[in-house]
């Protein structure tokens, strides 16, 4: 076991060096950032004096050894626009998107988890069409149209929810939050929805399909020829052995939830790491761009670690080391 965790950090630090060139090299050659950061009408001194205070003067190569270096310490350089460090304002984005993906997550199980498995045991049922029609609907409506249908809804029709910003926060362990607060809740409400609606879709169908393939395992034959209680059946036999394709999807989604939050940070006008990624590439400001992705490799290469790990929780029968 300690080997073969060893062997997947080992390729996860790979995974993340191999990272850290393309992400570099595809960010260095979009646009110009001089053109942004010095005015029109400066002078060639005052040009020069720039580009050689943000390192632009040297050749790639050295400026990616410089990028490493920085890297190793923390240090993903300072905005160009905001003149902070780049990392520095991703985390202080951070916690809105988590609490965002954290919400919407939630939805999504809330939903997803009993109507799938609703669906796949009673398949035939009127109800069940229902939900696995509705459930096409929410993989087919995009998602922008979707905010801005609710915003419509919601806040300019009905006036029950406000239509954007975070709303108040509260402090907890120094960080601000929004669900500690009603008037922050109100606040979440559209945009978690909004972006719980295809994930819940995705688990829904999941789980109808894991259960239908259960369901009809001699297993679960056996336990109802023994006369076992169809709760226990569904609670043991169930969901225990579809648990481990729902948890794959849950961790990549949660990530892509995190990572992928920018539509709907837009059209809520929610100020987590979404809208702040937005801005830095209209602007070409290239450490905050650099410092947002590289994170959210780290993001997606420590999630598949922790869900590797879950499999022998869930499944002794699956050991890391077949994995690696």
């Amino acid at each position: 076991m300690v080997t073969s965790i060893i062997r997947r950090l080992i390729q996860a630090l790979f995974v993340i060096l191999a990272m850290t060139i393309i992400v570099f090299i595809g960010v260095s050659v979009i646009g110009n950032p001089v053109d942004i950061l010095i005015n029109p009408d400066a002078n060639q001194a005052e040009r020069a004096r720039v580009i050689a205070h943000y390192g632009l003067d040297q050749p790639l190569w050295k400026q990616y050894l410089l990028f490493l270096q920085g890297l190793l310490h923390g240090d993903f350089g300072d905005s160009f626009v905001y003149g902070r460090p780049a990392l520095g304002l991703i985390l202080e984005r951070l916690p809105a998107t988590l609490e965002l993906a954290v919400t919407a997550l939630g939805i999504a199980l809330i939903f997803g988890l009993p109507l799938g498995l609703y669906a796949g045991l009673y398949p035939n049922r009127i109800s069940s069409k229902i939900i696995m029609s509705g459930s096409i609907l929410g993989f087919s409506l995009p998602t922008f149209w979707v905010g801005l249908m609710l915003v419509m809804v919601f806040s300019v029709e009905l006036g029950w929810l406000p239509t954007n910003g975070r709303g108040p926060t509260m402090a907890l362990f120094g960080v601000e939050w929004s669900f500690l607060t009603w008037e922050g809740i109100r606040h979440l409400l559209l945009p978690a929805f909004n972006l719980a609606l295809f994930k819940t879709s995705l688990i829904l169908r999941l789980v109808r399909a894991g259960v239908q393939e259960v369901v009809t395992q001699d297993y679960v034959k056996f336990a109802r020829a023994k006369g076992v209680r169809e709760s226990r059946i569904i609670a043991v036999h169930v969901l225990k052995n579809l648990m481990i394709p729902v948890v794959t999807i849950i961790g990549l989604e949660f990530g892509s939830l995190i990572a992928f939050s920018v539509v709907t940070e837009s059209i809520f006008a929610w100020p987590g790491m979404g809208k702040l990624i937005i801005d830095s590439i209209n602007l070409l400001d290239r450490p905050v761009i650099v410092a947002y992705l590289m994170m959210m490799v780290l993001l997606f290469v420590v999630l598949n670690f922790v869900i590797d790990v879950c499999y022998t929780i869930l499944d002794p029968r699956v050991r890391l080391d077949a994995k690696a």
